[in-house]
């Protein structure tokens, strides 16, 4: 590979390789660290940008890995550097980790372009993890490779499997509605989580790994194999030696993150019952990639791409491992083969249409023909209204499907500490029909769009038998959920949206077919609320929290920063170094 390109028009020669004062700076410093000339000289440099941390369960194992391709790296004839990045970790950094999502976009960006690196190995799984790292390295513009950290193993308590977040869940309301002890829901605690990985249902995580691969940006298979398996191991080190040669051929992530391969991963999302939280970023990680794509055009191809991997919340009864050994990802491509768009080129060199010819199922009800899908349209679905001008959106695969078409009562809440206490109550004023509403929990409101959701079943109800009623916020939810829930509504509630005009005893209606969600409500009573709506008073007036309110987007838009989209301004140059 060496000889496709000459080795003086790598970035890290600017660095390294000519005659003059500053380089000689850096080389000596690279030698006080151990490094020789052999290290570097006419060879690529590759990062690699590690998310791992001590509290990040879903990264445990990341030191390892690191090892794996580096190892790799060192193989093809590169020089590997570790760049250590914030570490997101889904279950402990609070308010929300969707706050420093563009954080850590930003700082991915700022590492690659700032070091004298050729080409960069992305290392993340844990949910927001995927889409800022590939967010950063497109908008850096260098060669670049994701590895996924891999879903961990199933759960297991008294024989039965568990599978992390849906159970949890499940189990929760059995133990509020008097179902389980207070004994079996310490068991569970313990055998819910068994190893390192991320989520083994198809929530957030498994679901942005698995668009990340069928985007192209990772090695064929990659994001189907649990982070235990030995084959993950060899799938670094492969991931190792392909950037190097990534760098010698100069594949850019614009020469894969086409709009093609975009509607590929997007048909991916829709087909293996994938988070509803992908909807956002893929719309960000599109709009880093300056390609066009709208809630309209996800909207599209999920009427088109059905469900049909039958994997926990979505489906009844697999997790990510038993979907690895049907076949994983590159079973759902052959599955899909006739509709994914066969030209886009994967990291590998190859193309979606030879990945999918490769691509085979091994068990049928894991994996299901397209003529006997778990649900009949993808997995998500947009719904527009008077309620949610800009949209919203909903998993209708996992929620009771009577909630698909249905007129409700209203039952509102204003922050999460108010409907986490009146839920709670056996005197509340709720029945089975009423639709319970959570708002300003949005991009701004949350703060960061934290993933409240699947808001809980009135205790009232949940002794009655009651698992799933219509919820409507402007929050997300995780992936590991089900029900019917109606997310992501825009704009949201705290901005001025119609949500914040919404009384409880006010009626909605919304009908999944024809992708509607309105309030019934006259319009000119609307305007009467608008005129005395008052703004909130603001969630930050220092740091962070208050860049990101002054300039994130709302969802539709993809909830990236204004500043960080590709057509907001002129290109960054490369660095001047002096």
């Amino acid at each position: 590979m060496a000889g496709k390109r000459d080795p003086k028009t790598l970035r890290s020669y600017r660095w390294l390789g000519v005659d003059d004062l500053r380089a000689f700076g850096h080389r000596s410093r690279m030698r006080q660290m151990g490094f020789d000339a052999q290290d570097w000289a006419q060879k690529p440099v590759i990062a690699i940008i590690n998310t791992w941390s001590e509290i990040n369960p879903c990264h445990a194992h990341f030191p390892e890995r690191v090892k794996w391709i580096r190892k790799g790296i060192e193989q093809a004839g590169g020089l590997p550097i570790e760049l250590p990045a914030l570490s997101l970790s889904e279950p402990f950094v609070k308010p929300t980790t969707m706050l420093y999502r563009n954080l850590l976009a930003m700082e991915c960006e700022e590492l690659i372009r700032s070091h004298p690196i050729d080409g960069v190995v992305l290392l993340g799984g844990c949910d927001k993890t995927t889409p800022a790292l590939i967010m950063g390295g497109v908008s850096a513009g260098l060669p670049m490779i994701y590895v996924p950290a891999g879903p961990m193993l199933r759960g297991n308590w008294r024989g039965q499997t568990l599978g992390s977040g849906s159970d949890t869940w499940k189990y929760w309301d059995d133990r509020r509605a008097g179902v389980i002890t207070d004994r079996d829901w310490a068991e569970i605690e313990n055998g819910i989580a068994r190893s390192p990985g991320h989520c083994m249902t198809m929530g957030t995580a498994s679901t942005m790994t698995a668009f990340a691969e069928a985007l192209g940006l990772s090695l064929p298979g990659a994001s189907s194999i649990p982070a235990a398996d030995a084959n993950h191991a060899r799938m670094a080190s492969q991931s190792g030696r392909r950037i190097v040669d990534m760098v010698w051929e100069d594949i850019t992530p614009d020469k894969i993150m086409t709009k093609a391969a975009f509607e590929n991963a997007l048909m991916v999302q829709m087909a293996i019952g994938g988070s509803t939280n992908a909807i956002v970023h893929a719309l960000a990680m599109a709009r880093r990639a300056n390609v066009d794509m709208t809630l309209d055009d996800i909207d599209a191809i999920s009427r088109k791409v059905p469900v049909i991997a039958n994997i926990r919340p979505s489906g009844k009864t697999y997790l990510m491992e038993d979907f690895y050994y049907a076949g994983g990802i590159m079973g759902v491509y052959s599955r899909l083969s006739g509709v994914l768009h066969p030209e886009p080129v994967n990291v590998s060199g190859e193309t979606m249409g030879e990945i999918a010819a490769r691509g085979g199922v091994y068990e049928d009800d894991v994996i299901r023909p397209l003529d006997n899908p778990v649900y009949k349209e993808g997995a998500t679905v947009v719904l527009r209204g008077n309620l949610a001008p800009d949209g919203c959106v909903m998993k209708p695969a996992a929620s009771e499907q009577r909630f698909l078409k249905h007129t409700g009562r209203a039952l509102v809440f204003d922050s999460y500490p108010e409907m986490k206490k009146e839920i709670e109550r056996d005197d509340l004023d709720v029945t089975v029909d009423d639709i319970i509403i959570l708002r300003n929990a949005g991009p701004q409101g949350g703060p960061g769009m934290p993933e409240w959701g699947m808001l809980p079943i009135p205790k009232k109800l949940v002794k009655q038998g009651v698992r799933d009623m219509l919820r409507i916020s402007d929050a997300r939810m995780s992936g590991t959920s089900y029900g019917a829930c109606i997310l992501h509504v825009a704009p949201e509630a705290y901005i001025g949206g119609p949500l914040a005009l919404v009384r409880t005893g006010d009626t909605i209606s919304i009908d999944v077919s024809e992708r509607t969600i309105h309030l019934n409500v006259p319009d000119e009573e609307l305007a009467s609320r608008r005129a005395n709506w008052k703004a909130p008073t603001p969630r930050y007036e220092r740091g962070f929290g208050w860049l990101s309110a002054g300039h994130i987007t709302q969802a539709d838009k993809g909830c990236d920063f204004d500043f960080l989209e590709t057509q907001f301004g002129k290109a960054v140059p490369e660095p001047d170094i002096y």
